[in-house]
């Protein structure tokens, strides 16, 4: 049943072979074409193109960030000036459960969407079903099961969320990761009866928790995301197993952007050659200014948590 990029996908109960019957088939394939790479979040056409000319995969646009109120959809005219700017897919932000806002962003023609907890929740009790959509969908997890129901209702690409203030702390987007990868390992290590238990545990669908345990990996493609802001975050996601990784556009707010963003793109790319990874995270101290977390914004090791 694998198909030759490994992904099987099963949706009420059937495999889904044929992307002309089965458009979700096809909305899955195209987030499989985002896998290896860098997504970076722009807020300015010219971010846009410093971010394709350095190699990223695809930009996910942004409104600059506001001292307060509520965060919305971006502006779709700010949306369509960075479509014409760039070659590269673009993505945009709906708010969780704001339909009117996604089928907006789909008729500009954004090539993915992204359901996105960094904005305000539109209906806490509902996502958007994402299958009355032609756009493919990015929708963030903490969990397996998080993305196995994110899944169920269209999602063709997982974001692992991890610090959502924009620290430049990596430490929950780890924490999430490891988590979503170490459940797989149990799962992948259960006999068939125990699957109905656990998939009840998690609150999942039976059939997408046993097709996780038959690829050993999600059943679409897995980012990792919150707190990315150097070469050595990025290798580190793709060592944990994710398929690539959204940067934020923090990283643009330095003397040479292009350095840290190409560095990252040759990161994702060779995360498992140390040579590289030296040359990519070379040079980049002078580069960091605002990334860096303030004592008071860290959670030191053990405080308040009994050590553990």
């Amino acid at each position: 049943m694998a198909a030759e990029d490994g992904a099987v996908t099963i949706y009420s109960g059937s495999a889904i072979t044929d992307a002309k019957k089965n458009p979700y088939s096809l909305k899955v394939g195209l987030g499989q074409m985002l896998r290896g790479g860098a997504i970076f979040e722009v807020t300015t056409a010219d971010q846009a193109k410093l971010a394709e000319d350095a190699g990223a995969c695809s930009i996910i646009v942004s409104d600059p960030p506001r001292a307060q109120g509520i965060s919305r959809m971006s502006d779709p005219a700010l949306v369509k000036d960075i479509k014409r700017a760039v070659s590269l897919p673009v993505m945009a932000r709906s708010r969780v459960g704001h339909f009117v806002e996604a089928q907006v962003l789909e008729a500009i023609g954004v090539d993915y969407i992204d359901e996105s907890e960094y904005l305000a929740i539109a209906d806490e009790d509902h996502f958007i079903n994402k299958h009355n959509f032609q756009t493919p969908f990015v929708c963030g997890a903490q969990t397996l099961g998080d993305a196995l129901r994110r899944v169920r209702e269209g999602a063709a690409i997982v974001r692992t969320q991890g610090d959502l203030s924009g620290s430049g702390n990596v430490a929950m987007a780890v924490k999430n990761v490891r988590s979503v990868m170490g459940q797989i390992r149990l799962l992948n290590n259960m006999d068939d009866d125990e699957v109905f238990a656990f998939s009840k545990e998690i609150q999942a669908p039976y059939d997408l928790v046993a097709q996780t345990k038959q690829m050993g990996r999600l059943p679409v493609v897995q980012f990792a995301s919150g707190g990315i802001v150097t070469p050595a975050d990025a290798a580190l996601m793709m060592q944990l197993g994710c398929d690539g990784v959204f940067v934020g556009s923090n990283v643009f707010n330095c003397s040479d952007p292009y350095k840290r963003v190409r560095g990252i793109v040759e990161a994702v790319r060779n995360y498992n050659d140390p040579h590289v990874l030296v040359e990519t995270s070379s040079g980049l101290s002078g580069l960091m200014a605002g990334l860096d977390l303030g004592e008071d914004r860290i959670e030191h090791f053990g405080r308040g948590h009994g050590g553990v």
